[in-house]
């Protein structure tokens, strides 16, 4: 398994990255911002200033942002923990419905942050076991409920990538560059990208990005369909954001049992008849209680 090579890696040094710049400015939430954290249940008043990362919440949608921007949004083991606690958090609220990952100054995520990982690999301690515990990069095992939106600035890739794949839809800027990073410095994808990766984009595309490990620009990835929608740059939290409020105000039952039988069909159903009711993991749904008609319907989750 790919696992047993990641201890090899005693010496290896950071990426160096070309930082980007993004000017345009961000509109104001339709819902108002409060400092939130989902782990501890509510709001509160802390600084920023040496958390890995932060949370805010906007009526019923929740945005986890990482922030370590002097390293481009590398994740080390405290971030990834704190990651999976926050998104952990988020599935289990009933209060709240989408939750948008992004991260602070200009970058998603540059993947694993080899430097740490370099200076104390003996304190990394992996789960081969893909069912069990987090990833090394923190959540990107996990099977959420809700919908999970990926908000993309400059560098998403390596680790960083596989972050981005563990969302629902990822809204990308013009000049945000996504890649399999890590193949230079001999890495494996150990955070869902090879399962993922081709699931969304088909195994050919998915392992010329494998293989070589070259850059994908918004455009290509747009055509790929690794990229939802592509937004202007300085624009991708914003538009997370309000695409986060819209999907939160349709009827929530229904939405989930409908994302998560697309979910089984497209990794664990056997054939179209296991879909129907009566197969393991179906259930009968109702719609929720709005102001519209209550129905009753059956989906296979």
């Amino acid at each position: 398994m790919a696992l047993k090579h990641f201890s090899t890696l005693t010496s290896m040094l950071t990426a160096s990255f070309r930082s980007k710049t993004f000017g345009h400015a961000i509109k104001t939430s339709l819902f108002p911002v409060k400092s939130y954290s989902s782990a501890t249940g509510g709001e509160h008043s802390e600084t920023v200033v040496g958390q890995t990362v932060v949370t805010e919440r906007r009526g019923a949608v929740v945005s986890v942002a990482i922030n370590r921007p002097e390293v481009r949004n590398a994740v080390n083991q405290e971030t990834a923990r704190r990651l999976l606690e926050e998104l952990e958090a988020f599935d289990r609220n009933p209060d709240l419905n989408v939750a948008v990952l992004h991260g602070k100054g200009g970058n998603f995520c540059a993947g694993y942050d080899l430097k740490e990982l370099a200076n104390h690999t003996a304190s990394l301690k992996l789960e081969q076991d893909v069912t069990k515990g987090p990833g090394p990069m923190g959540p990107s095992r996990l099977q959420l409920s809700k919908p999970l939106i990926a908000a993309i600035s400059g560098f998403a890739v390596a680790g960083g990538l596989e972050l981005a794949l563990l969302a629902d839809l990822r809204l990308v800027e013009e000049s945000a560059v996504m890649g399999v990073f890590c193949r230079r410095f001999g890495v494996p994808l150990i955070d869902g990208g090879t399962v993922r990766l081709p699931r969304l984009i088909g195994l050919s595309r998915a392992l010329d990005l494998i293989l070589t490990g070259r850059p994908i620009g918004a455009q290509e990835a747009l055509a790929y369909g690794l990229a939802n929608r592509v937004v202007p740059d300085g624009q991708a939290l914003q538009a997370a954001l309000q695409l986060a409020e819209e999907i939160s105000c349709f009827p929530q039952q229904c939405l989930r049992a409908d994302r998560s039988s697309a979910v089984y069909s497209c990794y664990d159903a056997p054939s179209f008849t296991q879909l129907s009711v009566g197969q393991p993991g179906s259930r009968r749904e109702q719609e929720e209680e709005d102001n519209s008609p209550r129905i009753q319907f059956e989906e296979a989750l």
